[in-house]
């Protein structure tokens, strides 16, 4: 049964001192997830002041949940959740309060509940993280902490995404974003320190410095993945936080690959100006209309289009996107040639655009057979 009004929620800390996740207690955890869920935190003699239907959550704090476990615990009326067979949290109502709250300590179960564990509560397949992966409900102790950080930490991570940043970068991203947690630095610091190492990347390219600029540019490339983890586990993500992230992300490729074009009379190597603006043409236009058939697909189908169908989920890791494009910078400067890059850039472009262009063809036609779009994912 779903419920229409949003619950409040009551913490129990049946365990005192226990360890910092993330820089978080269990109880500050629970509260920041439950806030972006709206959801109210109160204490337990506010429950008695409430009406006797008012939907409460009543949830141990010394547990560490998935985003999607608490997500679809505040959406179902009368249930009891366990972990791994043990009582830990409970949708009931106020009257019911007591009843769950004994249960959840270790008591008997009250009547006309539905006993779940947390896999059936929470929903395996994240559209906004693009993955599949069963949810989490741990114990929060001191034996196994990191191992309990690192399965938190790769939670925050996109299922879909390119090859550097799901392969490359994990590990040290959760070096720094643990450093970050305990020096009390933000996300939108990480976020403006990248933005500028991207602007000197585009000086240093526009000069031929290509090894600085290339530089600089990965740094920011890396910094871009530990700012969103870090808003993600300390779950202290904003508004302005995400517009800048999201809008530098957006905005800075294309300035880059001009940039390097033009860099290339520094080093000797210039293109002819006319051939040179054709590459811009199908760089920057490629670019430009790749995420405009990204938008389409978004709103004509309501899924991301990098997770469609297997094979789509497989060429985001190549797609023509920055971080697969400075491989191709990277290695046509370790070579002496970065004036390949700037060839390599175009025809991979206009190859991604065509990938693209056929994964909306194939959609279109489906949906005209009646086929629902789907995500290979979700099935």
């Amino acid at each position: 049964m779903t419920t229409k009004v949003k619950p409040i929620a009551v913490l129990v800390e049946t365990q005192k001192d226990t360890p910092k996740v993330w820089g978080l207690t269990g109880a500050e955890r629970l509260r920041r997830v439950f806030a972006r869920l709206g959801v109210t935190v109160l204490n337990e003699s506010a429950v008695k002041k409430e009406s006797p239907e008012t939907p409460v959550i009543v949830i141990r704090a010394d547990y560490v949940y998935d985003k999607p476990v608490l997500a679809g615990l505040a959406k179902t009326n009368n249930t009891l959740m366990t972990c791994e067979g043990t009582p830990v949290a409970a949708n009931t109502t106020a009257k019911d309060f007591a009843k769950a709250a004994k249960w959840v300590a270790g008591g008997a179960a009250p009547a006309k509940h539905t006993t779940l564990n947390h896999e059936q509560v929470g929903a395996n397949f994240n559209s906004d993280l693009r993955k599949k992966e069963l949810p989490y409900c741990l114990p929060l102790q001191q034996e196994g902490l990191k191992a309990l950080e690192w399965r938190i930490f790769m939670g925050t991570y996109k299922g879909v995404t390119d090859l550097v940043t799901k392969y490359f970068w994990p590990r040290p991203a959760a070096v720094v974003t643990r450093w970050c947690t305990k020096t009390g630095i933000t996300p939108n610091m990480i976020t403006v320190v990248g933005g500028i190492l991207m602007l000197y990347a585009l000086w240093a390219f526009s000069k031929g410095m290509y090894i600085e600029g290339l530089l600089a540019g990965w740094i920011f490339t890396f910094f871009d993945t530990v700012d969103g983890k870090l808003a993600r586990v300390s779950f202290t993500s904003s508004k302005i936080g995400n517009f800048l992230d999201h809008g530098i992300d957006l905005v800075h490729p294309p300035f880059w690959y001009v940039a390097w074009g033009y860099g290339l009379v520094h080093v000797g190597m210039g293109i002819d100006p006319v051939v040179l603006n054709w590459l811009f043409f199908v760089i920057v236009g490629g670019y430009i209309f790749q995420r405009v058939l990204e938008g389409y697909f978004i709103v004509r189908f309501k899924i991301h289009m990098h997770i469609w169908r297997k094979f789509d989920s497989f060429f985001r890791l190549i797609t023509a996107r920055r971080n697969p494009n400075m491989l191709f910078m990277t290695a046509a400067v370790l070579v002496g040639r970065p004036d390949w890059a700037i060839w390599a850039i175009a025809a991979w472009t206009a190859l991604s655009l065509l990938v693209h262009m056929e994964q909306i063809l194939s959609a279109e036609v489906l949906n005209l057979r009646g086929r629902k779009i789907q995500s290979w994912l979700a099935r």
